[in-house]
């Protein structure tokens, strides 16, 4: 077939070559591969067991269901133990095994979208709906299977290389679904649609496999199985590549590969310029087990905790014990390093069930954050006692996000007052001198700066939203992608007036958005004083590298320049001047 190139945004560098695996949203850790003849029984057998395995948890959910329960969940249940009994989901995927000779994930996975494509046909709108159940069932399936493999330490390891060499293609990813990744080894993946820090993209770079988004019709014109190129840097995408092309490719595959084992070289010296100005570089954390890669990047502590990705991928909030758990794990895991704990931050992109459809006709300005929390107080009181307790453990600072009124603060902080009181009376241990902070992210907070940094211990700025909110540009819609810019003289103009905020009252400030993992900024940021940057692992020891060959008397003159600056045009040269420049 002949090659062709599609063309989208780069959200993290890097190259990857494999096949392609066209992958629907709600199923994204199912992988096929074939099976010898003599392993067929076993696989259906294995599938027979899943079946067995699910309905058994439906029905001890069932039982142990309060007798003030609504109606609705023992109906719900019953629907699914209902299907989990119809022939056309515990009979025929064992027909597709058999006859494809493919894993038991695949085939119930093929099955499903046989059967959602059969309710879409239905004109009843209560009927066709029912498609999701028939969704959430199979999910029920697929992960007791990927739980309970059922396979020899040598396939189990086929099926890891098979994943080395996989790129996934989807119309769209959640974040809900993107979080499965860190489960996984995906080459790359690619998407039609997202923006450059939609949550999608964020966690792509903390995988650092390089992916693209905003490839429009990537998934209609790849074939599943087809030969591609991913170049993150570029964003590109390289269809069925030539001889010539693959073999170019593989060439800078390994340069890129070189590139990035020489920054291990650096990983235990510290972050200090030349002329001896030290720079704390802190980690961006989604879920507990990313501890491990901040270790290895040699991160001076967490400087975000996404604390919602706790909450995602269920329809029930996790409960005190388990919030406390998972927090606990992270502070012992530092051991005396700060870790710092950002309270839920559930709305626009990121919703708790990812069947949840919110009615918001802009989310991204509505219920979310901070008002959520303030609009739930037992929700709120819940993760301020489980961060509380876990402070105990280690050095927790707790990160309130999307402040835009002193009013919320306040009332955060009687929340967590009470929080402290209730854990007294039950003598439980916490940290009393916990320190609190806040999320620089809309503008109103950024002008009101300095209010805010008299009444909290430090200041978080959040460039991810700051931008999206001063330029009125939805940061996960693709249209509007070309307009979002970092470096536009509004953006920088609030950032200095929260650094010089800080400074005002001796309060440390950092940059948590994805603004302090971009290489191009790091000189820009730590020359406008920016002394702490959190990042996601994968861009610390690349930061690194351009702060050890920086000058900060150099650099201090170059920011105060740009920030004079009123045209964005003007700004990208000089900033791209800089950052040639040997200093």
């Amino acid at each position: 077939m002949a090659s062709f190139s599609i063309h989208g945004v780069g959200v993290s560098s890097g190259i990857a070559i494999g096949r392609a695996h066209l992958v629907s949203n709600a199923l994204l850790e199912v992988v096929h591969y074939q099976l010898t003849p003599n392993l067929i029984d076993e696989e259906i057998e294995r599938f027979d067991q899943a079946i067995q395995s699910v309905k058994h948890d439906l029905e001890v959910i069932r039982v142990q269901l309060p007798k003030n329960a609504p109606a609705e969940l023992d109906a719900f249940i019953g629907t699914h133990l209902a299907m989990l009994n119809d022939k056309s989901l515990s009979e025929a995927p064992k027909e597709l095994i058999r006859n494809e000779q493919c894993n038991a994930e695949w085939a119930v996975k093929q099955q499903m979208d046989n059967i959602v494509e059969q309710f879409d046909a239905i004109e009843d709108e209560y009927l066709r709906e029912r498609k999701h159940d028939v969704v959430q069932v199979v999910e029920r399936i697929i992960k007791v299977l990927l739980g309970h493999p059922s396979q020899t330490p040598n396939q189990s390891k086929e099926i890891q290389q098979q994943e080395n060499a996989t790129i996934l293609v989807a119309h769209d990813i959640s974040p809900a679904d993107a979080i499965q990744f860190k489960q996984h080894q995906y080459a790359a993946f690619i998407t039609d649609v997202g923006g450059i820090t939609s949550h999608t993209a964020i966690l792509a770079r903390s995988l650092n496999i390089p992916s693209i988004v905003a490839l429009q019709k990537a998934r209609d014109l790849i074939s599943d199985g087809e030969m591609i190129i991913v170049d993150g840097s570029l964003g590109v995408v390289i269809v069925n590549p030539s001889k010539e092309i693959l073999a170019e490719y593989e060439l800078k595959q390994d340069q890129w590969q070189l590139e990035q084992q020489k920054l291990q070289l650096i990983k235990s010296t510290k972050a200090v310029t030349i002329d001896g100005i030290a720079i704390e570089l802190f980690a961006n954390i989604e879920v507990p087990e990313d501890v491990i890669s901040v270790k290895a990047a040699g991160a001076t502590g967490i400087g975000l905790y996404r604390t919602e990705f706790l909450f995602m991928n269920r329809r029930e909030m996790p409960d005190e014990e388990e919030q406390y758990l998972a927090y606990k794990h992270v502070a012992e895991a530092l051991n005396g390093l700060p870790v710092t704990i950002r309270t839920l931050d559930l709305g626009a992109d990121k919703q708790m069930n990812p069947d949840t459809v919110s009615n918001c006709a802009n989310p991204a300005l509505g219920l979310r954050a901070v008002r959520f929390c303030l609009s739930e107080p037992h929700i709120f009181h819940t993760q301020f006692r489980a961060l509380l307790r876990a402070s105990h453990y280690g050095n927790i600072k707790i990160l309130i996000p999307m402040l835009s009124t002193l009013s919320e603060l306040r009332q955060s902080k009687l929340l967590l007052e009470r929080a402290k009181l209730s854990l007294r009376k039950e003598n439980l241990p916490f940290d009393e001198q916990i320190t609190v902070g806040g999320m620089i992210e809309v503008p109103a907070a950024a002008i009101n700066a300095e209010a805010f940094a008299k009444e909290l211990d430090f200041l978080s700025i959040g460039t991810n939203d700051l931008i999206q909110y001063t330029l009125a540009i939805d940061r996960t819609d693709d249209a509007v992608a070309h307009l979002y810019n970092p470096l536009h003289p509004s953006v920088l103009k609030l950032i200095d007036m929260t650094i010089r905020a800080a400074n005002k009252f001796n309060k440390s400030v950092s940059v948590c958005g994805e603004m302090a993992g971009d290489i191009k900024l790091t000189r820009l940021l730590i020359g406008m004083g920016m002394r702490q940057l959190s990042m996601h692992p994968s861009n610390i020891l690349s930061v690194k590298q351009q702060i050890l060959h920086s000058q900060m008397s150099t650099l201090n003159k170059q920011a105060k320049k740009i920030l004079n600056v009123k045209d964005l045009e003007k700004i990208e040269p000089l900033v791209s001047q800089f950052n040639a420049a040997t200093v």
